[in-house]
């Protein structure tokens, strides 16, 4: 919403000045957006005459004006077609800021002559929209005057406006809040009946169903001839063009100025285009069209409120008028329409044909429903007065819609609700202010809230506006309550899966969300696929069935990727998978892949595919950061078969698979139309034993020992079929205080060994803390060592 000061002045009798306006339009809750005001950006402009102007000698089109500036004579180029001697201009010289470049102004040469100015047009100064030629000023314009101190400037304000004050659409709506607030005094809006001269040739109709006469309740109209519709005056065109509004007529512009000064939208119709004795209210009917002013054509619905004459409709009420009875230059008699319109209705209308105008955005809001003769008086007045002609008598349908309500308030509400206490005189003041009409009733007041205020309906509304007019900044601060530290709200297992979640993604990793369902086919790859999983009804039918696993989802990503040249990738997903359809027959797993290059191609190296133990470190790293000990698991063999026989493992606690993990077998890629080879992992995050206590003290993350370690190597022959892990563990449990690390570092399996057994080579790291160990010692650890070996193995040890 959009007027001038001098606009806002018009209807608020107030010496107040444009801060002090801002500042309280704000409190009000009519929130400041914008305030331009024009003076500041003209400080350094003044006033000037062209002394001579003669023909550029290098430009047809260009003068060489001798411009006075009041101390001194200065040249200046300039190509507006009105330059010449002995008038008034703007003249801005280098280092003034010209408003419609945003830029400064610099000495130039143009054609090769000097100027030393700039003589503005209206337009460059952003005052108007004519550029025709410079600025001409009145005579007696002072010469070397600054322009602020010369000519009156009008600075406009914009303000936001929420949806539930539709009475601040107009200026006038805007005065009477800041009145009521004590910032000036309401000037009383003089309505004096015009005499009709004679009997409207034009009458008004409701016609309208039972169920649908709320959409225009009341219709009033009247009659003008003998009208001129010229140029608008210039205070009229100068309000509207402030605003962003282009003047066309004098009709036009007063029906637009009405919709902005009251927020009451008019409509005009050129009178001698209306068909028949009649313009109607009524619904649209089937197949209807209208043109209208914008210059579209619309198929009305029944659901739509018109204005017809007996040619069919001649608007849309309340949204947009028709062009065929458009009101132009050469119109003599018209027809003024002032009416009030169901908002719903209206809103419906105007978002169905996706029209938004002015008229519109008041009436779906909601206009006054009482001001509607007076309107017509006030617009009746304003067209004789700029167009002439003669005004007949006012015609009406219908009747004024009952808004009246009485609200009771009991004072002492004010202080529980808002916290701010108002004594009873200064409560009573502010609703009659701001329109109410107010009465005592008991031990408290009777409030019949005005017209134009359909959105005050209960106490707390009338306790509302008492604050928000009596100060929002005379509200006490009262600080909230300290809370108390509340419970975490995060599982166990709810952090468990962020940390495992942190961890992948920081090793490389893109988190994925699929669906909990997928095809049945690719349910069985992965031991699923039973009738009991299949889902009743699918939001798919190629979604059927609950997954078995979160592999697959995260394997027909992978080829979705590789279809659009994405090879190399690394993805997991933090979900549920279902092995039945009863309760506590879903797990909660972390699931992760890699498929294409593990590294890619570099000059000092090869690139190298991804393998088995990318998925295991991968594993690995996320049970670590679940706060579980990788070394505490066995390690098996005996993967599902979805994965590659000889290239996967599981991890074990005692008999029960925490994770497993490695290359996907190639039928079941092969299946899913995915080239390999793609590696993986599932961690079954309830499997993992849970945390254990933190201690209160402080431990070192590393034992250091002052001694040097030493390594001992030993080779033993044994069975084929038993586990590398297997023998590490009974490596290292052979003397816990000494032996640190046991890793293997060789495996044959040939002639030299015998069939179906294998040479494991291992190497043990023996760290002593308190003293170097002597050979006696070294050698007791080793039979330990090997002892510990050959009972779990059954092999021996290799000479």
């Amino acid at each position: 919403m959009k007027f001038t000061l001098s606009w806002l002045k018009a209807h608020l009798e107030t010496d107040a000045s444009l801060a002090e306006i801002d500042a309280r339009l704000t409190m009000l809750g009519l929130e400041v957006e914008d305030i331009h005001d024009p003076a500041k950006d003209l400080a350094g402009f003044t006033i000037a005459r062209i002394v001579e102007a003669e023909p550029h000698p290098n430009a047809d089109r260009l003068r060489v004006c001798k411009v006075d500036t009041g101390s001194g004579i200065i040249q200046v180029v300039c190509g507006a077609p009105n330059a010449r001697a002995d008038i008034k201009v703007i003249l801005a010289q280098p280092g003034c800021f010209i408003p419609v470049s945003g830029e400064k102004l610099k000495k130039g040469n143009v054609r090769g002559v000097e100027s030393q100015g700039m003589m503005c047009s209206w337009r460059e100064l952003k005052l108007g929209e004519d550029h025709d030629g410079i600025a001409e000023l009145a005579v007696d314009a002072p010469i070397g005057a600054k322009l602020i101190d010369t000519l009156h400037f009008d600075p406009v304000i914009e303000i936001s406006i929420t949806p539930n004050r539709a009475d601040c659409l107009g200026v006038r709506g805007v005065a009477r809040d800041l009145a009521a607030s004590g910032l000036g005094r309401l000037k009383p809006l003089p309505v004096a009946p015009v005499k009709g001269a004679y009997a409207s040739p034009i009458n008004v109709a409701l016609d309208f169903p039972e169920d649908a006469e709320s959409a225009c309740p009341l219709f009033v109209g009247r009659h003008f001839r003998g009208v001129k519709n010229g140029e608008s005056p210039q205070w009229l065109k100068d309000r509207l063009t402030a605003i962003g509004l282009r003047p066309i007529s004098a009709l036009v512009d007063i029906t637009n100025y009405f919709t902005f000064d009251l927020a009451r939208p008019l409509h005009v119709f050129d009178a001698a285009r209306v068909k028949g004795d009649t313009i109607t209210a009524r619904l649209a009917r089937d197949g209807e069209t209208l043109a209208a002013l914008n210059g579209k054509e619309y198929t009305l619905s029944p659901a739509m409120t018109v204005i017809a004459d007996a040619g069919g409709p001649e608007a849309l009420a309340g949204v947009m008028g028709g062009e065929h009875s458009g009101c132009t230059e050469a119109t003599t008699d018209v027809f003024l329409e002032v009416a009030f319109f169901d908002p719903i209705r209206t809103a419906t209308t105007g978002r169905k044909l996706d029209i938004l105008s002015d008229a519109r955005f008041r009436f779906e809001r909601g206009v006054d429903p009482a001001f509607l003769v007076d309107a017509a008086e006030l617009a009746s007045a304003m067209i004789l007065e700029i167009c002439g002609g003669e005004a007949s008598e006012l015609v009406i349908a219908g009747a004024e819609p009952d808004w009246r309500q009485s609200i009771a308030l009991r004072p002492e509400r004010v202080e529980a609700l808002g916290g701010v206490a108002v004594d009873n005189p200064r409560q009573q003041a502010i609703l009659t202010a701001l329109g109410c009409t107010v009465s005592e009733h008991g031990d408290g007041l009777l409030v019949v809230p005005p017209s134009w205020r359909a959105d005050i309906t209960a106490e707390h509304d009338l306790v509302e506006e008492i604050i928000r007019i009596n100060g929002y900044d005379l509200l006490p601060a009262t600080p909230l309550p300290r809370p108390s530290m509340s419970k975490p709200v995060l599982t166990p297992g709810q952090r468990r899966a962020a940390w495992v979640r942190r961890q992948l993604a920081s090793r490389g990793l893109v988190e994925t969300v699929t669906w909990s369902f997928l095809p049945s086919a690719q349910a069985k790859l992965f031991g699923g696929g039973a009738l009991a999983m299949h889902l009743a009804n699918p939001i798919s039918s190629d979604l059927d069935c609950m997954r078995p696993s979160v592999l697959p989802n995260l394997v027909a990503a992978t080829g979705r990727n590789a279809d659009r040249g994405i090879k190399d990738v690394g993805l997991f997903e933090i979900g549920p998978q279902f092995d039945g359809p009863e309760p506590g027959q879903q797990r909660n797993v972390a699931a992760g892949l890699r498929a294409g290059k593990a590294t890619p191609r570099h000059w000092a190296d090869k690139a190298r595919a991804v393998d088995v133990f990318d998925a295991k470190a991968d594993l690995l790293a996320a049970i670590a950061a679940a706060g579980a000990n990788p070394d505490s698991f066995q390690i098996g063999t005996d993967a599902p078969n979805w994965y590659h026989p000889g290239r996967s493992g599981v991890l074990k606690l005692g008999n029960k698979p925490v994770a497993y993990f490695g290359e996907l077998h190639p039928g079941v890629l092969n299946a899913l139309d995915v080239k390999g080879p793609v590696v993986a992992f599932e961690l079954f995050l309830e499997a993992l034993p849970p945390q254990k206590a933190k201690a209160t003290k402080a431990k070192p993350l590393v034992k250091l020992s002052a001694f040097q370690p030493l390594e001992r190597d030993f080779a033993f022959v044994m069975d084929a079929s038993v586990s590398a892990d297997a023998v590490l563990r009974a490596a290292k449990a052979a003397d816990k205080a000494l032996i640190t690390d046991v890793a293997v570092f060789d495996l044959y399996e040939g002639p030299n060994v015998g069939e179906g057994k294998k040479s494991l080579a291992i190497s043990v790291t023996l760290q002593p803390f308190d003293k170097t160990l002597t050979d006696e010692e070294i050698e007791a650890v080793s039979k330990k060592i090997v002892e510990a070996v050959v009972k779990v193995s059954g092999g021996v040890l290799r000479g």
